[in-house]
């Protein structure tokens, strides 16, 4: 890369920001993705010039060209993490640079220009410093981080864009499915899948998650919270959920989820489980799983847990699984022991709770 790869950035203060006794009320019940900080970090990119004009500046609309090369070839990538506070105070990230290093390799996917993991690091450091007091009180509250970035160029052609736009936008938000940690509901799809080989799977990319929301509107029009996809070859194994992977628990206490074989995204969460259960000398097992595994194992007893995992929902036991056919619930649908064990570990770990064995905590304040 050329040009402004490791400018500062120049600081924009919102010269009107939310008060603080309007903060306060808002932070009072965030919801999740409703409410946004004052600021956000914008970098521009311009073929042969690299990245530059590396600003924090007030949070508001930006100006999209009808013709601009996204809306119509949807080159677009996206990541999500959280910044969380400190039992003294302070205010840490975990693990970004996993997160640079996977919106690196959605760029790359999506033919798009990497973005330097010190800029994307720095960018998230600048908003946390500017908008901290936005983080929520309370176990469950965070400060959710999205960078991401687009094709930002005036052009109606099927070619990579020249032109592109890097932003950061910061959520004070609450727990991911309201009512707090509690077994959810998922749907088996019979018809839709999320991903083939070859394609966009392992990519944090929009059009990922827009092919997926017909899936999602069938899971609610069940009953349930979230959709379990097929693989799309077979249609016979697990993938993932809509926007969590899936582990499984058998009654030996081997954690088993499905391998990384290019059709789901490889999750940041889902390499912290394996990382803390490895170490915590629990048997994982990264291999294909059928859903008649699943399901004939959840009845006998081989399968004594189901959970999904990522940034956002963290993890989060499975209790009913629905197909059009069947109905069955994963250890009488109860949360389940390894489960909540290994999502107070991780919990603790990130609020700094707990031992870091991984150097996994990126502090910040």
């Amino acid at each position: 890369m050329s040009g402004g790869d490791h400018l500062d950035f120049e600081i924009r203060p919102n010269l009107a920001p939310v008060g603080a006794a309007e903060r306060t009320a808002l932070l009072a019940n965030p919801g999740f993705g409703r409410i946004f900080t004052d600021h956000m970090v914008t970098v521009r990119y311009a073929d042969g010039k690299g990245w530059y004009d590396h600003r924090v500046e007030a949070r508001a609309p930006i100006a999209v060209d009808p013709a601009s090369a996204v809306l119509h070839y949807a080159q677009e990538i996206f990541e999500g993490l959280k910044a969380y506070r400190l039992d003294d105070g302070g205010v840490a990230m975990f693990r970004p640079d996993a997160n640079a290093t996977r919106f690196a390799q959605s760029a790359q996917r999506m033919a798009m220009p990497a973005l330097p993991s010190e800029v994307f690091l720095q960018s998230l450091t600048e908003i946390i410093k500017i908008d901290n007091d936005w983080i929520p009180p309370g176990e469950e509250g965070s400060l959710y981080l999205r960078p991401f970035a687009y094709a930002s160029e005036v052009f109606l052609g099927v070619r990579p864009a020249l032109e592109y736009l890097y932003l950061v936008i910061a959520s004070p938000v609450g727990p991911y499915f309201s009512g707090g940690v509690k077994p959810v509901s998922v749907w088996v799809s019979p018809d839709f899948t999320r991903a083939a080989p070859g394609g966009t799977g392992a990519a944090k990319c929009g059009g990922n998650y827009a092919a997926g929301l017909s899936a999602q509107a069938e899971a609610i029009e069940h009953g349930c919270d979230q959709v379990v996809y097929l693989d799309a070859v077979q249609r016979k194994y697990v993938d993932e959920l809509g926007g969590m992977n899936v582990f499984f628990v058998l009654d030996d206490g081997t954690l088993v989820t499905p391998p990384l074989t290019g059709t789901i995204l490889p999750g940041i969460t889902r390499d912290s489980v394996i990382k803390l259960a490895g170490r915590a000398g629990r048997r994982v097992e990264e291999r294909s799983v059928s859903f008649d595994e699943w399901r004939d194992g959840a009845k006998s007893g081989r399968v004594r847990e189901a959970f999904a995992c990522g940034t956002a929902a963290v993890i989060t036991p499975i209790g009913t699984v629905k197909t059009p056919d069947d109905e069955f619930q994963v250890a009488d649908g109860s949360s389940g022991d390894v489960t909540m064990g290994l999502r107070k570990e991780l919990v603790d770990i990130q609020r700094g709770r707990a031992a870091d064995p991984f150097g996994w905590v990126h502090r910040v304040l």
